[in-house]
């Protein structure tokens, strides 16, 4: 939409914000099974809404009664997150995901580089949805952690909401034009610290921005991993895009060095098809302001087709905390945080995605925009 053209990506022409919209075109089956598809989605969303139950009961009441014995903990919190993720993404229309492992070196694949993360190791991922993170949650049972920051400078969002649109051209009658200017990219905020989160709660977070610090705890991400019993995962974008394009990074590793040391890091890549008449967009950018995302799941779920999903992977072996990994050849130039940039190259590169100029903080501006038109 042209109102939201000043979030349009100068350099690549990518809108990274809005979600995508199917093509308009009338399909005849599409509608004949439309009382069809309403009841399915009705009835896979109300069987996920009892596998959120369950999870609830065994991960935080029985889960909680048993934290005196650690190791009954975590195989109470393995069978209610791993089975019934697994379970959901089933009902939801994932039947199979496969993975793909992208290796840029010739002669560098091997059994080493299978993905097996251990307590402590740290998994990077893009974030485009709620559903990324349910394959997470199955495939490597994670702690998920939620970045902190201040809100950005007002200014940004009052330059976005100053944006005017007058019905009829300039030079005469016609369609609707908008008067637009070219929007200054915000500037980084500081990343002051990390919350650990649930699995429903990072959920419920999806394509929402970082927190402001007055109203969490915090903790370092590197404290966060060095006390976890389980893999960690890290979204250095900090809140969703639509997934046509990789945001900005922000700078969550700083003072990590290159390659890491004590830890290893596995890093993917996520890619969603573009949404068609019966199947509704799998990206989540834009959040509801209640039971977040609970409209989305409506959405999806009245699809009758199996949905799928592109994860690539990149092995051990060429990842920022092999020994053999070399910086220059990924980062020629010095940065703030290097092993957030070297992420962001490797990501792009394995979906092959544009990155784009924008960062949380534009998300931050455009969802305030968003909200203030509607």
């Amino acid at each position: 939409m042209e109102k939201f053209s000043s979030f349009r990506d100068p350099g690549t022409g990518i809108q990274p914000f809005l979600a995508p919209v199917p093509p308009q075109e009338r399909d005849l089956f599409v509608t004949i099974s439309t009382p069809i598809r309403a009841v399915v989605a009705v009835t896979r969303t109300v069987v996920i809404i009892v596998l959120i139950s369950i999870h609830f009961v065994l991960v935080h009441v029985i889960g909680f009664i048993c934290r005196p014995v650690p190791p009954l903990q975590d195989v109470i919190s393995w069978l209610g997150t791993v089975l019934l993720a697994r379970l959901a993404l089933y009902v939801i229309g994932f039947w199979s995901v496969s993975t793909e492992l992208i290796v840029r070196k010739r002669g560098s694949a091997s059994c080493s580089n299978k993905w097996n993360p251990r307590a402590g190791d740290l998994i990077v991922s893009n974030w485009s949805s709620w559903i990324e993170v349910l394959w997470l949650a199955y495939k490597y049972n994670p702690l998920f952690v939620l970045p902190v920051a201040n809100a950005p400078a007002a200014s940004s969002a009052r330059d976005a909401s100053s944006i005017s649109y007058t019905p009829g051209r300039k030079t005469g009658t016609g369609s609707a034009a908008i008067s637009s200017f070219d929007r200054v990219l915000s500037s980084p905020e500081v990343i002051r610290g990390f919350r650990q989160v649930s699995l429903l709660e990072i959920i419920s977070s999806t394509g929402k921005t970082p927190l402001a610090p007055s109203s969490v705890h915090l903790r370092s991400l590197d404290d966060i991993r060095r006390s976890a019993r389980r893999p960690v995962v890290v979204f250095p974008e900090c809140t969703t895009s639509n997934g046509r394009g990789l945001l900005r990074f922000a700078d969550v590793f700083n003072g990590a060095s290159v390659p890491t040391k004590g830890y290893n890091m596995f890093l993917m890549c996520v890619r969603y098809d573009p949404p068609t008449v019966s199947q509704p967009s799998l990206s989540h950018s834009v959040p509801a302001a209640t039971l977040n995302p609970l409209r989305h799941l409506l959405q999806i779920c009245t699809s009758l087709s199996p949905q799928s999903i592109s994860i690539r992977q990149l092995p051990l072996s060429e990842s920022p905390s092999s020994q053999l990994f070399i910086v220059n050849e990924v980062v020629p130039e010095p940065r703030s945080d290097v092993l957030a940039e070297v992420c962001a190259v490797l990501i792009a590169r394995m979906g092959k995605m544009k990155r784009v100029g924008f960062g949380w903080e534009d998300k931050y501006a455009f969802l305030d925009f968003y909200h203030g038109r509607r």
